[in-house]
């Protein structure tokens, strides 16, 4: 099987070259692995200049298939000159099984870390962005791949300005915000805008008219939408904590917040901690110090608190001590 599939892809016609193409997807990978040395790569990109759908789809899968497990034929697939041709399809294609199975090779192809500078260079982080950024251009799996591509590329620090650049921040705060954040969808947005957020401060401003889509998600989030979210803001802080300061609280984050810190993942727990002392008010006035006992005592008293409590604090009970924490902050 594995010489007659070879045997049709190097010299076969339009139409025996398809079906080898969908036999070379049933072979097994050391199978599969000896085809690619033969070069049977370069044949199969070929077929994805065929204005044939059914062509196209038996290509993509196998090229997905050589793809799948093998570093070096990832490798080289991009120098054969896939990514354009991925480019060109995503741009004009409508179909939704062939958009999801372009999508899916393109995030293969770029967990591979040499091919992620190619791959940037080569135009498409400006197209995911625009497709993310459109809630109904892509499929709910191809959204999701397209964000775990452009995640997998920001990896490479010198990047991020690139994805940044491109809107991505704008794009991926729409994707939360019309998405149900707890979502995997909403999960792998607010993820990779961490991401991006944490490398730059030019994601602060982009964020600035968000802020309240980021509390939702605090509020309304899987556990990890929520440490993903609390990272964001507890990042814009740090970039500037006299401009956002003021305006994360007036988003009515602190309910939110305070259940992060009681109940969150462990990640989340200590930036929520963390994100709650940067909010207090140090000036002495409003929100700050009544008395002796200031906020950043009263959240590390009654973290000290939760904390003690081990095992014995469930349900209720962790409810009840998160609003006796808002209850005592807001006296002060």
């Amino acid at each position: 099987m594995e010489e007659f599939v070879a045997e049709r892809l190097l010299r076969g016609d339009k139409a025996a070259k398809t079906q080898a193409a969908v036999e070379l997807s049933n072979l097994s990978r050391k199978q599969r692995h000896k085809l690619a040395e033969r070069g049977v790569i370069s044949p199969l990109i070929s077929i994805l200049h065929s204005q044939d759908h059914n062509s196209i789809e038996a290509a993509l899968s196998a090229l997905l298939s050589l793809a799948f497990g093998s570093e070096r034929n990832k490798v080289l697939i991009v120098k054969s000159g896939a990514v354009p041709i991925l480019i060109e399809i995503l741009q004009s294609e409508t179909r939704t099984a062939i958009v999801e199975l372009a999508m899916a090779f393109l995030l293969i192809l770029s967990s591979c870390n040499k091919n992620k500078p190619k791959i940037a260079s080569s135009g498409v982080i400006q197209l995911l962005v625009r497709l993310i950024g459109c809630t109904d251009a892509l499929s709910v799996q191809a959204n999701a791949d397209a964000i775990s591509t452009l995640h997998n590329l920001s990896t490479h620090r010198h990047i991020i300005p690139m994805i940044i650049s491109a809107g991505a921040t704008y794009a991926l705060l729409k994707v939360i915000n019309f998405s149900d954040k707890s979502s995997e969808l909403a999960e792998k947005a607010a993820a990779l805008l961490e991401n991006t957020t944490a490398h730059s401060p030019d994601s602060a401003s982009c964020i600035e008219g968000a802020i309240g889509v980021l509390v939702e998600a605090i509020e309304e989030g899987s556990a990890q939408c929520k440490e993903h979210a609390v990272g964001i803001l507890l990042r814009v802080c740090k970039w500037d904590r006299e401009t956002y300061r003021g305006m994360i609280l007036r988003e009515g984050v602190m309910p939110g917040l305070l259940q992060v810190s009681v109940d969150g993942t462990w990640r989340g727990k200590e930036m929520a901690r963390e994100l709650l002392l940067l909010l207090r008010d140090s000036s002495g006035s409003g929100y700050g110090f009544k008395g002796k006992q200031s906020k950043k005592e009263l959240v590390e008293e009654i973290m000290r608190e939760i904390d003690e409590g081990g095992e014995e604090i469930h349900g209720g009970t962790t409810l009840r001590l998160v609003e006796e924490m808002i209850a005592r902050l807001s006296s002060t």
